[in-house]
């Protein structure tokens, strides 16, 4: 556990904060450890919010209430969760997407979440964040302008659940500038949303999910790509518990398994300053509900 680095009362923080998931409990104990303030702070949300854990409804009612305090990028269980609300995939009664799904508030909180955007760019604090990745052959313009694509699709009411009805599968697996359509809002999807390893050439594997070393042949961390070209942009993301916190070369990955029981991870992007909160689990791996 580092030692706590306090700034002045009158400062203002920003705190990036791993994949919550709905353990809404420990998001409060993180918020109290590093003395969050509404009126002078803001957090950033690396994306999953919701689903497997207890209180996905907590969690997004809290968050949408802070406003402008707060910055949330879209991740693969937010969007599963809109596939669900718009008819395309279907849960159990016992789902912990159930709350959200019978709540007064549906279709606000729906709403809410689909205008979040994919990623997320600070230039003040010359920080970007995304879910899971950005594709190496994208440089910090592209990306952005990738983002933007998916995001005005999602934004639209009848775009988006034709969108969401096509969303799933892992191809196509390659970028191409000629990707047309849904393919080509798949591929920009999966890359911020699921994306892990992929070759030096640009090929992604949805399906390598494991810590560094038990990856394919030839499939590199998307960060470790050679010729990155977003290598000189400070990225924070999630998504990938089984790596764990990392503080690397301008990347910070902060999905440390809080669901897990691993750590809540915070970092305050002022002075990089990591914040973890040990969690007690609310799955054990390869439990799913």
């Amino acid at each position: 556990m580092p030692l706590v680095c306090i700034i002045p009362e009158q400062e203002l923080a920003t705190y990036a904060i791993g994949d919550i998931q709905g353990c809404y409990s420990e998001l409060m104990k993180m918020l109290d450890l590093i003395g969050f303030s509404e009126t002078r702070d803001t957090l950033w949300f690396v994306g999953d919010l919701v689903n497997r854990g207890p209180g996905s409804l907590e969690v997004l009612r809290f968050v949408k209430a802070l406003g402008e305090r707060a910055v949330c990028v879209l991740g693969n269980h937010d969007l599963h969760l809109l596939a669900v609300d718009a008819g395309v995939k279907t849960v159990k009664k016992r789902s912990s997407l159930m709350p959200v799904l019978d709540a007064p508030d549906r279709a606000e909180l729906i709403h809410w979440l689909r205008h979040r955007p994919l990623m997320h760019r600070d230039e003040e604090l010359d920080f970007s964040m995304v879910h899971a990745a950005i594709s190496p052959q994208w440089d910090l313009v592209q990306a952005l302008r990738m983002a933007s694509e998916v995001e005005q699709v999602l934004r639209d009411d009848i775009a988006c659940g034709r969108f969401l009805a096509n969303m799933y599968g892992d191809q196509p697996d390659r970028w191409s500038q000629s990707l047309e359509g849904y393919d080509r809002l798949r591929f920009i999807t999966n890359t911020f949303t699921r994306l892990r390893y992929c070759t030096k050439k640009g090929r992604n594997s949805m399906k390598a999910k494991g810590p560094l070393g038990s990856q394919p042949p030839k499939y590199w961390p998307w960060f470790m790509i050679p010729g990155r070209k977003t290598a000189a942009t400070r990225i924070v993301f999630g998504h990938w518990s089984t790596l764990g916190y990392m503080a690397g070369v301008n990347i910070w990955a902060l999905d440390t398994g809080c669901l897990w029981g691993g750590h809540l991870t915070a970092l305050r992007l002022e002075d990089q300053h990591p914040f973890f909160l040990n969690c007690k689990g609310e799955l054990q791996p390869g439990q799913l509900v």
